[in-house]
Formats: C-alpha cells, sequence, structure tokens
C-alpha cells in the first residue's frame, strides 16, 4: 500500500508526464514530412501574396505593350486598372475552386496524394506565368494566377488536414503551426527576390513567378518517399498495416498500439464510416456550434485586414510619408516580424493553448488599429509620426501571426472527427477565400469611403471574434479528437455521449478502473472523476 501512494503523489505523476512526450514524440520523420509537405504547399500560397507587388509597375506596363502591339494604341487607363485588377484577384477565385474540390481529393487519392497531384497545378501556372510576355499574351498571366489559385486552395486545406493527422496529440499544434510558418516565409521570400538588386527588374520580373516551380518540384521528389496519414489509412481504407508502419514511421517506435487503439476508440465513436457530406454536416446537430465556430474563426482570419495591408503596403507606406525608393527594403521589415512571430506561436502554442492565443491575437489586433487610427489622422502634423504609424502596422502583423495567422486551420482539423473532417475543411476553405476575395475587392472603396478611419472596421471585426471566441471556444490542446467533440456536448445539446461512444470508453478503459478500484481513486459512483476542459 505505501509503495502504491508513492506511486500515486503528485510529484510523480507530474514527472511521469513531462518526461513521455520529450522522450517520444519529436521524430525526424515527423518533422521532415512537416517541412517538405509545407514547402510545396502553404509556402507557394504566401509567395504569390507579396510576389505580385514588386513587379506590378514592370507587367502594367507589359500589358499596355501587348495592348498596342494588337490594338495600335494604349489601353485606356480604367480597362488597365480592370485587367490588374482582374490579375490579382483571380488569385482568391481560384482559391475557391481548390477549397471546394479538394473534398474529393482528399477522399480518393489521401492527404499525401492532394499534396502531390496539386504540384501539377503549381508547375502549369508557373510555365503560364513565367512565359506570357515572352508569348505576349497577359492572358497566360491571369490564367496563370486562376490555377496557382486553385493550388493554394487545395494545399491550405490539404496540409492542415495531413499535419493534423500525423502528429500526436501533445504536439499537434506545434506541427500545425508549420503551415503558418511557411506562409510567413513564402510571403518574406517574395519580398526579398522583389528586391530591385535581384528579380525585382524589368527584365527579370518572369522569373519571379517562374521561382514557383522549384519548391512544386522538391516536394514532388521527396513526398513519395513519406508516409501517408495513418488516420486516412486506419479509418477511410481500413488498411492497417499501411497505418501501423505509418505510425511507427512517424513516431519512431516499434510498439504503436497505445496510438491504434486511439484511432480505433474514435472510430467505434463514430456513427458511420462513411464520410460526411457538406448538407450532412450542416443538418448533423453534434457538430452544429463545432460548424459556427469554424466559420467565424476563418471569417476574422481574413476580414481582420492583414491582407488588406499586404495587398496595398506600399500605398500604405507611401502615406505614411516614407520615400518611394525606401519601400522595398522597408517592407522586409514586415515579412521578417511576421516569421519571427509565426514561429514564436509555435513554440508557445502548446504551453499557452490554441484558445488563449487567439483570444490574445484578436484582442491586440484590436488596439493595435485603434492606435493606428489615430497616428494615421496626426501624421500630416507632426514629422515623425509616421514612424509610429509604422511600428503600429508591425504590431498588427505580429499580433495577428501569433495567434489567428496558424490557429484556424489546426482548429478545422481538432473540431471534427474523420468523417467530418473533408467537408468541414471545405467549408471552411470556402469561407477563408470568399472572405479573401471581398477583402481585396471592398478595401479600396472602404479605404476612399473613410479615409484614415477605415481600419476601424477591422478592429469591430477582430473585437468580435474575441468576445466570441471567449464566449464559446474550449481549449483543445492536449485532447483526442473524441475529448474535443465531447466538449462542445453540452452547447450543442445533445448527449455527452452515444452508445457508440460509451462503448468506445469502456473497453480500453477496463484496466484502468481495475488498478483505480486497487488505489481508492473511484469516487461514490465508480467514475474516475476526471472532467473534460471545457469553457462551458
Amino acid at each position: 500500500m505505501d509503495k502504491t501512494e508513492e506511486i500515486h503523489t503528485p510529484e510523480n505523476e507530474n514527472a511521469h508526464k513531462t518526461y513521455k512526450p520529450v522522450e517520444r514524440i519529436w521524430t525526424a520523420r515527423l518533422v521532415i514530412s512537416s517541412f517538405f509537405g509545407a514547402l510545396g504547399s502553404s509556402y507557394l500560397y504566401g509567395y504569390n501574396l507579396s510576389v505580385v507587388n514588386a513587379p506590378s509597375s514592370y507587367v502594367k506596363a507589359f500589358y499596355n505593350q501587348t495592348w498596342i502591339e494588337r490594338y495600335d494604341h494604349p489601353i485606356e487607363a480604367g480597362s488597365l486598372t480592370i485587367l490588374w485588377s482582374v490579375t490579382v484577384s483571380i488569385f482568391a477565385v481560384g482559391g475557391l475552386f481548390g477549397a471546394v474540390g479538394v473534398h474529393l481529393l482528399v477522399k480518393y487519392v489521401g492527404r499525401k496524394g492532394t499534396l502531390l497531384l496539386n504540384n501539377a497545378f503549381a508547375v502549369i501556372a508557373s510555365l503560364l506565368l513565367a512565359l506570357g510576355e515572352l508569348a505576349g499574351s497577359f492572358e497566360m498571366l491571369i490564367l496563370g494566377r486562376f490555377i496557382i489559385g486553385i493550388d493554394s486552395g487545395i494545399a491550405l486545406s490539404a496540409l492542415p488536414m495531413y499535419l493534423g493527422e500525423i502528429s500526436p496529440k501533445q504536439i499537434r499544434g506545434s506541427i500545425g503551426q508549420f503551415n503558418s510558418i511557411f506562409i510567413c516565409v513564402g510571403v518574406f521570400t517574395g519580398q526579398v527576390l522583389g528586391l530591385p538588386e535581384l528579380l525585382g527588374q524589368e527584365s527579370h520580373w518572369n522569373f519571379l513567378f517562374g521561382f514557383i516551380m522549384l519548391p512544386a518540384l522538391v516536394q514532388l521528389f521527396v513526398l513519395p518517399f513519406l508516409p501517408e496519414s495513418p488516420r486516412y489509412l486506419l479509418m477511410e481504407k481500413q488498411d492497417s498495416i499501411g497505418a501501423k508502419k505509418a505510425f511507427q514511421a512517424f513516431l519512431g517506435k516499434d510498439d504503436v498500439s497505445e496510438e491504434m487503439d486511439e484511432v480505433h476508440a474514435e472510430l467505434r465513436a463514430q456513427n458511420t464510416l462513411q464520410l460526411i457530406s457538406i448538407m450532412g454536416l450542416f443538418r448533423d446537430r453534434s457538430v452544429r456550434w463545432q460548424i459556427i465556430t469554424v466559420i467565424v474563426t476563418m471569417a476574422c482570419y481574413q476580414l481582420c485586414g492583414l491582407n488588406a495591408i499586404w495587398f496595398y503596403t506600399n500605398s500604405i507606406l507611401k502615406e505614411a510619408g516614407f520615400a518611394n525608393e525606401l519601400i522595398p527594403y522597408i517592407t522586409l521589415s514586415t515579412g521578417g516580424i511576421e516569421t519571427l512571430a509565426a514561429v514564436l506561436s509555435g513554440l508557445v502554442i502548446e504551453r499557452v493553448g490554441r484558445r488563449q492565443l487567439l483570444i490574445a491575437g484578436f484582442g491586440a489586433m484590436t488596439v493595435c488599429y485603434g492606435v493606428l487610427t489615430i497616428f494615421l489622422n496626426f501624421q500630416s502634423t507632426v514629422s515623425w509620426m509616421p514612424y509610429l504609424s509604422f511600428t503600429s502596422i508591425l504590431a498588427v502583423i505580429a499580433s495577428f501571426c501569433i495567434g489567428p495567422g496558424g490557429i484556424p486551420f489546426i482548429l478545422t482539423g481538432e473540431l471534427f472527427e474523420q468523417s467530418y473532417r473533408p467537408a468541414a475543411f471545405m467549408i471552411a476553405g470556402t469561407v477563408n477565400w470568399l472572405s479573401n476575395f471581398a477583402v481585396g475587392l471592398f478595401f479600396p472603396f472602404i479605404q476612399e469611403a473613410f479615409g484614415n478611419y477605415c481600419f476601424l472596421a477591422f478592429a469591430i471585426i477582430c473585437l468580435g471574434g474575441a468576445i466570441y471566441l471567449y464566449i464559446i471556444l474550449p481549449e483543445t490542446k492536449n485532447k483526442t479528437f473524441v475529448e474535443i467533440s465531447q466538449c462542445f456536448s453540452k452547447i450543442n445539446k445533445v448527449s455527452f455521449c452515444s452508445p457508440a461512444e460509451e462503448e468506445m470508453q469502456c473497453i480500453p478503459a477496463v484496466k484502468m478502473m481495475e488498478k483505480e478500484e486497487q488505489t481508492g481513486t473511484l469516487n461514490e459512483d465508480g467514475k474516475n472523476g476526471i472532467e473534460t476542459e471545457s469553457s462551458f
């Protein structure tokens, strides 16, 4: 008895919990799969967000020259603006198409297979964008932007799904942040290569778009040698041998019975083995608030205004009073801050939690937008005020990247069990790209109508998002997918456990209950008294 009591002291339990993750969870195969998975996916999305800024004047000149060669007169200023706006915004239209189609791709070719297939879109888009000038066709550039948008739409759904399913629950957030980190690195790379000393020249701007092919080819050659999602193999393909090998590869150990049991438990907890359709997801009462949460979070991700800053960085800096020749170099600091903040978020997410980082990020953005509005209104009267305006912009970017920048994609994968996940990512992707398109389309009009007060609209959205998440969202760190679903049972007004879930819980728990009976840790009802963490 003394020996048993000594084993169950809080100190020893804490020591055991601390020891286990450090020894076994992070493996080379897991990191390599996350790295190369993100390199040809989210990295390209980030790169294509920023790469159009530097060569914009040269691309417009090419459009005008092509128009003269075809019609013997220069293009009208309004028509040129429309062509350029279509070139920029059609990226989001392509993203929407990709997000809608990803549901079928991940079902039939798998998570890894979808990432591999997606490289074809990147290669084709790169060729169209790089060779459009040589062919004298601005239509090729527009088509190339549309196709690379499809690539990004697929990537931003398939990659978070893949990362969430290959990672242990203890580091699922950190692995998921590879998506956000590589978006930021991609943005920064586009800014660096767009400098006048590199590819941001009239004679080299097409190489900026040709660069898109390189990460895609690297992923195409490396990813086939890395494992598929073990959850996909076991739950959707019923390939237990392949799933076991994938778990062994990702976790770096031979005994993966615990992980296999967890997936089998989730499989038994589901009402159906078939993938749920979009309409089925909306009709299912047990996931109602998960859907609402994903829609709100993903809408705030785009409507919080960061893409408005990326799309119109140069004009914002000009209005802030910076010289034109300095703007490309000043812009580098925004990409650097974004990357550092994303890395910091990946380091602390398993300690702080998703919920806290999201609320803090949106809350800080609200404050920064308010301060930025004040500075913008006084910068014409105070000589040093533009520097404070730019500092506020950096603070907005850092606040976004440390929380809202990557966590919405992680949450989409965590809030739903396997059969719901593809449909959930399709909904999240659709909201993401529609919101992206709306910001690019309407922000110039908002800026023209409200002037320096335009960012207050984004502040209101950020504040609303923070309040919603504070009230609704439970913490999801270090929880299984079944446990996360159970956290929403109260607000969804459904029973805590379905019959299938009760069966799932009873079978693995027999040995644990026998041990607890011996040590006297059961309560009066015969339950272990452990409560699922929730904000409800």
